[in-house]
Order: structure tokens, then sequence, then C-alpha cells
């Protein structure tokens, strides 16, 4: 595609889809007959925004909290490439020192990334830092440019382009963190802002990546949806445009309930990475959860016996004992009841065959043997599988105390 007929279309007001985004209703979800097929990339892997997003949620953690986190990282990649990058916060003594004590590690992965505004003066963070790479903060959509920069769509397309250049020229790879991009004007900006930054990309021989931000959790899985909110044709037309699939990341929002079957479907439709935050705590209703998107790969691509996924387990605890975290018990994956039953009928099954109520072996791949809890739905069968689990013995469902207990839950 020739790059130079994408052309920015510089307008005297915002487009700001009132169609789709009313605000004074719910937004709309619009579906058309056209569709984009699958693009799944050879390789796919996770980003990790926990040390960034994640901070924006919660109270700041320690730099030495930092550096558990980033181990366990490192220890659930199993010396692969999964966990590919984690980005940081520059700003304070606070976050840099936790960079530097996370460098002192000497890990290849994840690679340790910055974060900074689209403002010069921040690239003495990355360079003093000694980083390779940093975000930029480059907002896409006309609720940003005009209701927050108060600029035009070409001031700020040129405001983002002479801070990428800066980065160049100082040797530092820029990934532009292309904010709200799910109700930005696609034709009118986003293809002519990529167009621009594939040109730089090629006059210095140096990749620049995309994050594509979902920044209010508009995106919609669905390949029959509508621009601005359609996650397949949003990544479509990028590579279309000519963006390999390894420049593209997604970062999502839960506002919708979507955030994690989008990061998924940003792997289906040729976006290589998939960004996330542990156990998906992030600015206001959260990003992907880590441990979900180590699952998702698992699933999309194969287990790979190197992950240590029982890793997952061991995160879960630390964060719910040092770092103050309440993770739910029904929460999937690591919640203490995620794989157990309180259900009778369903105990009886696990006594059949552990298949049947079990979604995989979640002893032999996260340490966590299936269970049952006792209540009045329990019955017999649960009874029977819970002292068996805690006494290693075989009972009889019948046995005579089995019953007794039975009929002593049922009397309460």
């Amino acid at each position: 595609m020739d790059l130079k007929t994408i052309q920015l279309q510089d307008v005297d007001q915002p487009n700001l889809y009132r169609d789709v985004f009313p605000y004074s209703t719910f937004p709309k979800m619009d579906i058309e007959e056209a569709t984009v097929p699958l693009d799944i990339p050879e390789k796919v892997w996770i980003t990790d925004t926990t040390f960034r997003d994640g901070q924006q949620a919660r109270a700041p953690y320690s730099p030495e909290q930092i550096l558990k986190i980033f181990d366990f990282m490192h220890e659930i990649n199993g010396g692969t490439d999964l966990i590919r990058q984690s980005e940081f916060f520059l700003y304070s003594d606070r976050d840099r020192k936790a960079v530097q004590l996370c460098q002192e590690r000497g890990y290849d992965f994840p690679e340790i990334t910055g974060w900074i505004r689209a403002v010069a003066a921040d690239f003495k963070f990355v360079t003093q830092l000694g980083l390779k790479e940093t975000g930029i903060l480059t907002s896409a959509s006309d609720y940003h440019i005009f209701l927050k920069l108060k600029k035009t769509r070409a001031q700020a397309m040129q405001s983002y382009l002479d801070i990428v250049k800066s980065a160049l020229d100082n040797g530092i790879r820029p990934r532009c963190h292309l904010e709200d991009v799910t109700r930005a004007d696609y034709d009118g900006f986003v293809l002519p802002f990529a167009a621009r930054l594939l040109e730089l990309s090629q006059e210095y021989n140096v990749p620049i990546k995309l994050r594509l931000c979902d920044t209010l959790g508009f995106a919609l899985p669905y390949p029959n949806s509508t621009l601005p909110r359609s996650l397949p044709k949003l990544i479509a037309g990028l590579r279309k445009l000519g963006l390999g699939s390894e420049l593209l990341e997604w970062h999502g929002h839960n506002d919708f309930h979507k955030v994690q079957v989008c990061a998924a479907t940003a792997w289906l439709y040729g976006c290589a990475s998939a960004n996330c935050a542990i156990f998906g705590v992030g600015e206001r209703t959260g990003n992907p959860p880590l441990e979900a998107l180590v699952i998702e790969h698992a699933q999309l691509k194969g287990t790979d016996s190197r992950i240590n996924y029982a890793a997952i387990t061991d995160l879960a605890h630390y964060a719910n004992k040092e770092l103050g975290f309440n993770i739910q018990p029904n929460y999937p994956l690591v919640g203490k009841d995620f794989n157990v039953t309180r259900a009778g009928i369903h105990a009886d099954g696990l006594l059949k065959n552990e298949e049947i109520y079990n979604c995989f072996d979640t002893l032999k791949l996260l340490k966590r043997p299936v269970g049952v809890a006792i209540t009045d739905k329990t019955g017999a069968a649960g009874i029977k599988h819970w002292i068996e689990e805690r006494y290693e013995v075989d009972i009889p469902k019948h046995d005579s105390r089995v019953i007794y207990i039975k009929d002593q839950i049922d009397a309460e």
C-alpha cells in the first residue's frame, strides 16, 4: 500500500460518534454484514502492565514487592519468552529503584520497558536507566485531542511524531500508546498516524510498535461489529496498512466484562501481543488477568512443558498474604474455591471420575487438588469425598458414619 495516500483528515469539530456513544444512554453496538477473516500469528505472547496500570488501581508496591512479582513472572516463563515485557513508571525514586532491582536480576524476559508522556524532557528517565524501549502516550480519539489536549488533530499528530523522532534519535525504540482508540476516527486519524509511524520506521530502520488502548472497554470482539468499536476490523486495517503482527499490542479494560475475550480476540485477528496485569488489577475495572492469558495461550498454542503454570498459584498466595489482595473465592484459576464443589450431585460425579466436574488436572498443572465443601446441599457423596481427601482412606457412601454426619447437617 502507498502510505502517502493515507492522509490525516483535519477537522474543525471533534467527531464524538454520538450515534454510538450518546452518553445519556448506554453505548450502541452496531452490527453489519461485512466481516474480516482470522489472522492468527505463528507466535503470540504476553506483556505486563502490573507496575504501571496496575499501580493506578491500588496503593503503590514497594520496590522489593515489585522485584518479587517480577521474579514470579520470570518463574512462570520457565525459560520461554511468553511474558515478554513488563513496563514501569520511571518518575519517582521508588519507581527507579524498582527498575534497578529488577535489572540486577539480568533476566532476558520479561524485558523491562518504560512509560512516559509525550514530553521530550521525560526521555532523561529512559536513558538514565538504560532502557531500550519505552511506551509513549499518544491519545487517539477526538475526546482526548480536542477536549483534553485542546489541540487539533494536526497539532496532536505533529507533537506525537516529534516525540517519536526524539526517541529514535536517542536510540530508544518507541511504543506508541493509542489511548482511547475504540472511540477514535479510524480513517481520519488512526490510519494516517500509523502510516506516518511506518514511514519513520522505514527511515530509521527501527521497529515502532502500536499499543491499541481500549481505555474505556468499548471494544467488541465480533467480526461483524462496526468501527470504531470493532476489534477485529481495527486490527485488520492496520495489518493491511503494512504493520506486522509483532508491532501490534492490545491493551484492554473491563468496563463491559469483555477484557479477557477481547485480548484473546486480538491474538486471533493478527495482534501478536496482549497486555495484562496480575489478577486483572488495573485502572478502574482492570486489565486482562495475566494468569488468564497464560492459560489462554496454552489453549490456543498448546501446553508448554517449560512454562511453570503452578507458579501462578504461588503468585496468588503471595498476593493474598503479602500484597493485601483479597482474591474472591470463586475467582477463576486462583480463587480458593475455583475447583471446589458444594453440590452433592457434582461430588458424586467426582467420585466416579474427576474429569466429569473438573475442567483439567488442576493438581498437576496448578498444584490445586479438586475439593468438596460441606453444606446442606453436599449429600453423602460429598461427605465421602471430603473424608477421603483429608484422611486418605476409602469409605463407602452409605457407611453409618457418613450417614450420621449427613443427618446432623440436615438437622441444623
